[in-house]
């Protein structure tokens, strides 16, 4: 089947589509390769939610706990996630060659738990890349305070890192400079840039389920206007940034010559929350040259129905400003905001890594009973 006209556009546009999800199953039915086929898809990521909801199924994962047998669990689990990662890395290794490793990543994070420890982030990011050891793997580290210096360490070992749960602009710009940071000191230490490769995961649609409770609470006709429109502004205010980090930092210019490429913003949580909202909202009020955009399969199958594709974000950045005073401006705080989606998603993903460990548990228990 050819590709569909409204992904297609959205690739045209500059968007890279990377589904946000992956199993053992959708590996072995083929539909990973159905949706790179006929839906444009380049990349995956993956997150603890991800992972909880795969390694629940009872079936797909038999057969390689059978083999591991009485396995530590956390053992288990690495070996588990990491080999549906590599077999998604083999999947996607062409599109990978074909886009200079652009594109074809696959993404697994560190265990959540970390999330505040950067020690052991970064320790146990160059275990899961020698573990993966494909080079279109991507190791997914938060940008919590305690994760900044993480990402610049581990960049600076050759490493490609998915900078995840990112939600405020001053954050980003952080997580820029531990980027650029990176490549320097990975360039200092002789390793061959140009096919290292970074995206910044930046949050959107929990920004809007956060600030529309505000709104209603308000409930004045000047909160109702910004009803759905923050998490949109704030995105487009980190592709401003984007834009002016690696146009005018001086770093960068030294890099870009011996083949770095940028850190692209990459928009998750791009599923609508909102029934009142188009399901394909976050992605076709995002699109631009140079961003990915990693979609669950309900909002990539809306884009592929609905979606419109053509670039939304140049020429909004003065009507961006603008929400954001005038959110301000009704007394919502937006870093408040912002730091609390992040405990908020910090403790989600713990939440989701514990259940990973029981429902594992569970399969080890039962294959070996």
């Amino acid at each position: 089947m050819a590709e569909n006209v409204n992904t297609q556009r959205t690739s045209d546009s500059g968007v890279s589509i990377w589904l946000d999800d992956l199993s053992r199953t959708r590996i072995e039915s083929g539909s990973l390769q159905k949706l790179i086929a006929e839906k444009n898809v380049v990349g995956v990521t993956t997150n603890p939610s991800i992972f909880q909801k795969a390694l629940a199924q009872v079936g797909p994962y038999d057969e390689q706990l059978k083999q591991l047998g009485k396995i530590d669990v956390e053992d288990a689990v690495r070996e588990l996630t990491t080999t549906d990662v590599r077999n998604a890395t083999d999947i996607f290794r062409e599109i990978a060659e074909k886009t200079d490793f652009v594109d074809g990543r696959v993404s697994i994070e560190v265990d959540p738990r970390l999330a505040h420890d950067t020690e052991n982030t970064e320790k146990q990011a160059e275990e899961l890349w020698a573990k993966v050891n494909r080079p279109n793997a991507m190791i997914k580290i938060p940008a919590t305070l305690e994760g900044l210096p993480a990402i610049t360490a581990t960049l600076a070992k050759g490493i490609s890192v998915n900078v995840t749960l990112i939600f405020s602009l001053e954050r980003y710009e952080k997580v820029m400079d531990a980027f650029i940071e990176g490549m320097v000191q990975a360039d200092k230490n002789g390793h061959d840039l140009k096919h290292m490769g970074s995206v910044a995961s930046f949050f959107v649609s929990r920004v809007d389920t956060a600030v529309d409770k505000l709104l209603e609470a308000n409930g004045s006709e000047e909160a109702k206007a910004l009803e759905g429109k923050a998490a949109v502004a704030n995105a487009r205010l980190a592709y401003e940034l984007f834009e002016k980090k690696f146009s005018e930092d001086p770093r960068w210019a030294d890099l870009a010559a011996k083949g770095a490429k940028v850190q692209r913003p990459l928009w998750a949580s791009t599923g609508t929350k909102n029934p009142a909202y188009s399901n394909s909202k976050y992605v076709d009020e995002l699109v631009a040259e140079n961003v990915v955009n990693t979609m669950p399969e309900k909002t990539l199958n809306a884009l592929a129905e609905q979606g419109d594709g053509r670039p939304s974000i140049k020429g909004t950045y003065e009507e961006s400003h603008k929400i954001m005073e005038d959110l301000a401006n009704l007394g919502i705080n937006i870093k408040d905001v912002t730091d609390k989606l992040e405990a908020d998603g910090v403790a989600a993903f713990i939440k989701s890594w514990d259940s990973v460990l029981s429902d594992t548990q569970a399969g080890i228990d039962r294959v070996n009973a």
